[in-house]
């Protein structure tokens, strides 16, 4: 049943329309936010340097404060914003679409956890979705006390 649930589509656009708001609300109010997600989910414009992007893990944070909140925008369903990366401050447009969130991230606290399996897991065995939704949620430390064993 939850397998069913996870993976519909009803639950994830909703949950993709609720990432949506919240961040929404974050930049309207001018509140700093961490965003967790699947890094085969971004693109960067420019590239970034192999020697930069090979130091990313699969589940990749990125912190939205100063020049990099204010540039975020959010628009035909995904977030952009523009961040430096490596000791050279490399220079890239971030953009990731709503559904590739898979956490919204305050003061290290979860304030959106996305548990949906979207269209693309959910054609693979749902053990597998399920599976990738659980990994994200436990890769921060702060959600192992949120399940109950």
């Amino acid at each position: 049943m939850l397998e069913g649930l996870l993976g519909s589509e009803e639950f994830h656009g909703l949950m993709k329309k609720h990432a949506k708001e919240v961040l929404e609300m974050l930049l309207k109010r001018g509140v700093n936010f961490s965003i967790l997600t699947n890094i085969a989910d971004v693109t960067f414009d420019p590239a970034l340097p192999s020697h930069i992007s090979q130091n990313f893990k699969p589940i990749t944070m990125f912190f939205l404060a100063g020049y990099t909140f204010e540039s975020a925008q959010i628009y035909n369903g995904r977030i952009s914003f523009e961040a430096g990366f490596g000791s050279d401050n490399f220079g890239s447009l971030v953009s990731l679409p709503m559904e590739a969130i898979l956490q919204i991230i305050i003061e290290e606290i979860p304030v959106f956890i996305n548990l949906s399996a979207p269209p693309k897991v959910a054609s693979v065995p749902k053990e597998r979705g399920i599976k990738r939704s659980m990994e994200a949620l436990m890769s921060n430390p702060n959600n192992h006390n949120l399940i109950k064993k």
